[in-house]
C-alpha cells in the first residue's frame, strides 16, 4: 500500500525551471533517506540528488549547482528543483525511499518523464 508518486514533469525548453514532486503515502518521509534518479531509454538509472533524514544533501557532479532537493515533512512530500535545464537532462525520474538502517525497506514510485528540448 506504500506510494511514491511522482509529479511535474513535462516538456521544457533548454534553460528553462522544474520542480519535480514526490508525494509519499503509508511511509513518513522524515522517516527516510530520499533520492531522486533519472533513467534515459537504453541507458542506466543514475541517482541524481539524495537527502537525508537529518538533511544531509548529495548531487551528482552533472546537476551540482542547478538542481535542489528537498523535503517538505509537513506535505510529506520530496521535491527536485530543477534549473537551467539541458538536454540532456531529459529522462524519466524517479522517487526512492530506504530506511536507513541495515537491509531496511526500499520503495520506488512509477516516475515522471522530463523532456528538455526547443
Amino acid at each position: 500500500q506504500v506510494q511514491l508518486v511522482e509529479s511535474g514533469g513535462g516538456l521544457v525548453q533548454p534553460g528553462g525551471s522544474l520542480r519535480l514532486s514526490c508525494a509519499a503515502s503509508v511511509i513518513i518521509v522524515s522517516y527516510y533517506n530520499m533520492d531522486w534518479y533519472r533513467q534515459a531509454p537504453g541507458k542506466q538509472r543514475e541517482l541524481v540528488a539524495s537527502i537525508t533524514t537529518g538533511g544531509r544533501t548529495n548531487y551528482t557532479d552533472s546537476v551540482k549547482g542547478r538542481f535542489t532537493i528537498s523535503r517538505d515533512n509537513a506535505e510529506n512530500t520530496v521535491y527536485l528543483q530543477m534549473n537551467s535545464l539541458k538536454p540532456e537532462d531529459t529522462a524519466v525520474y524517479y522517487c526512492n525511499a530506504h530506511l536507513p538502517t541495515y537491509r531496511g525497506a526500499q520503495y520506488w514510485g512509477r516516475g515522471t518523464q522530463v523532456t528538455v528540448s526547443s
